[in-house]
């Protein structure tokens, strides 16, 4: 692997869910294209991107500030979830599945961060 990001499973799963709530955004109606649906995917990209780009290698405590970053989005991600699931665009189920997924990938950020 030529970048250290891509070794952190982090970013992997960060990568991962990135992914996923891609394809869970094209299921929104048509009228949240410019607006929930583009949200809830630039927050899931930036949760990814933000580890990447922390990752350069400039100092820790620049790292730990783009972690910060990933944190937040990563909280912004959640938000979107609940209001998609409030607006009937998601079932309980899905709602569910992709809480506890970024539940998960919020503790191993706090904990990478934690370990710098």
């Amino acid at each position: 692997m030529a970048f250290r990001f891509e070794e952190l499973k982090i970013w992997q799963q960060a990568f991962e869910l990135s992914n996923e709530i891609d394809l869970l955004s094209q299921t929104f109606p048509k009228r949240e294209l410019f607006s929930l649906s583009s949200q809830i995917k630039r927050a899931a990209d930036s949760v990814a991107l933000n580890i990447a780009e922390g990752c350069i290698g400039q100092s820790t405590l620049e790292f730990k500030r783009f972690l910060g970053f990933s944190l937040r989005s990563a909280i912004e991600v959640v938000s979107c979830l609940f209001m998609a699931k409030a607006r009937n665009y998601i079932e309980e189920n899905v709602f569910k599945s992709y809480y506890e997924k970024y539940e998960v990938l919020c503790k191993m950020i706090t904990k990478f961060r934690a370990t710098l």
